[in-house]
């Protein structure tokens, strides 16, 4: 089983160099982002400038979205990462803090990236970890006993969601998904630790903790959102 994440600030977040697309043509952008802005980062902009351009261009992105809601438009968003690669977002908003906009807006690309990439691996640790928790197939919208291309449906429909649908909603769901499968990480770690595959089994417990603090991150976004403070 593959479940590699590479882990930064407590929480999952992707590699510069992880996600990046190989032999596919770049169609047009959603939103391309002024050439200025673009270069000023390229040159090592200001902190507080990067910081700025993290939070504007994250509430414009989703604004536009969420008022246009034309399907090409959405379809182009939620594949951003595929078509652009990861490098761009990363720099604009992988430093942000978690409970900031541009920070949840991330965590939900990188999780998109990774549910997709692993999607036979995650669809077994749902079927680990589900008899733990089995509130949260209901809230994240999965089966029971889901295939791989019912977790590749479940990646795009979270981030759709935030997008198009209640951006808390979308957090909550992001949420129980991920509490899942760290469960199943979890259950599988004990089961290598008793076979004697401690090494192993202490990886999967570090992937596991990394979930569970990006679970919390969703949660409390949620809770900003509905109260107006999450930018």
């Amino acid at each position: 089983m593959s479940t590699s994440l590479h882990h930064g600030s407590g929480s999952v977040v992707a590699s510069r160099t992880a996600f990046t697309p190989t032999g596919s043509p770049r169609p047009n952008r959603p939103g391309q982002l002024d050439p200025a802005i673009v270069a000023g980062i390229a040159g090592g902009a200001d902190p507080s400038v990067i910081s700025e351009i993290s939070h504007t261009s994250a509430a414009a992105l989703l604004d536009r979205v969420h008022h246009t809601a034309d399907p090409e438009v959405v379809a182009r968003v939620l594949t951003l990462v595929d078509h652009e690669g990861i490098d761009l977002i990363a720099e604009l908003w992988s430093h942000a803090e978690p409970d900031s906009l541009p920070g949840i807006l991330w965590r939900l690309y990188v999780l998109r990236t990774w549910m997709r990439r692993h999607d036979a691996s995650i669809a077994r640790l749902w079927r680990v970890g589900e008899p733990v928790a089995t509130a949260a197939s209901a809230i994240a919208g999965v089966d029971d006993a889901p295939t791989e291309a019912d977790i590749a449906r479940t990646a795009d429909s979270i981030l759709a969601g935030a997008f198009v649908g209640d951006f808390a909603v979308a957090l909550e769901r992001a949420a129980a998904f991920t509490d899942v499968v760290a469960l199943g990480l979890r259950v599988e770690a004990k089961h290598l630790s008793g076979g004697g595959q401690r090494d192993k089994a202490a990886r999967l417990l570090h992937t596991s903790g990394n979930l569970m603090v990006t679970s919390r991150d969703f949660r409390h976004g949620a809770n900003l959102w509905r109260r107006g403070k999450l930018e």
